[in-house]
């Protein structure tokens, strides 16, 4: 386990005022960042990038988001501590980690076997206990629906249509929808009556989905 020191948490400060200069103004969204030590996920060697505002290779063909992409979504979903929600792509865990913050009950799927693991050692390492289960993202996770916020972390052809059946009234889906190389962020919220209202948020670059309604299987 890294120390987290002076130097470090220095340097999340700057992050932070890059996010602010970017646009992010959710003040607990800037705190849940400022609070999870990102160079936890960064081997020792590559610990300058830590704090820069860009993704960087976990492995596998994966990432670890970039801040500004994190920051964003989460933003979106507009947590309430206590939410229950489902998180697409557990990838390096770090995005989980800004939602524990948050005060979300996290219910977290991967799909890749050897990222799914390391996450597991690496959260509770950290002291995070969220849900982990390894499997097909694009289903859901029908054991624990229906949740009252879904992210994806990563490129959709399509919006499956299983988190919107898992999506509680009221809830928020946030899903980057698009081709494989950039995706358009979606924020979806179903009424009281079961109703969509789709809005569009700005154009990312995330991986491929995979899965049975993802990009690959």
């Amino acid at each position: 386990m890294f120390e987290d020191n002076y130097r470090h948490k220095g340097m999340r400060r700057q992050l932070i005022r890059t996010l602010v200069s970017k646009g992010i103004n959710d003040e607990a969204v800037l705190k849940a960042v400022e609070a999870v030590p990102r160079h936890f996920f960064f081997e020792q060697a590559f610990l300058e990038h830590a704090y820069q505002d860009k993704a960087f290779p976990i492995g596998e063909g994966q990432t670890i988001s970039q801040p500004y992409t994190v920051a964003v979504q989460t933003q979106l979903l507009n947590i309430k501590p206590g939410d229950k929600v489902l998180e697409i792509g557990t990838g390096s865990g770090y995005q989980c980690c800004i939602l524990m913050e948050l005060g979300a009950n996290v219910f977290t799927i991967e799909y890749n076997k050897k990222l799914y693991d390391q996450a597991k050692v690496q959260l509770r390492s950290m002291g995070y206990r969220p849900h982990f289960h390894l499997g097909d993202g694009t289903k859901g996770w029908p054991t624990f629906a229906p949740y009252d916020k879904i992210i994806v972390t990563a490129g959709a052809p399509t919006v499956p249509e299983a988190l919107i059946d898992q999506l509680t009234p009221g809830g928020i889906l946030v899903i980057p929808v698009g081709g494989e190389d950039h995706q358009e962020m979606l924020r979806i919220t179903k009424d009281s009556d079961g109703k969509l209202k789709t809005e569009k948020h700005d154009y990312f670059r995330f991986v491929p989905l995979v899965g049975k309604h993802g990009w690959r299987k």
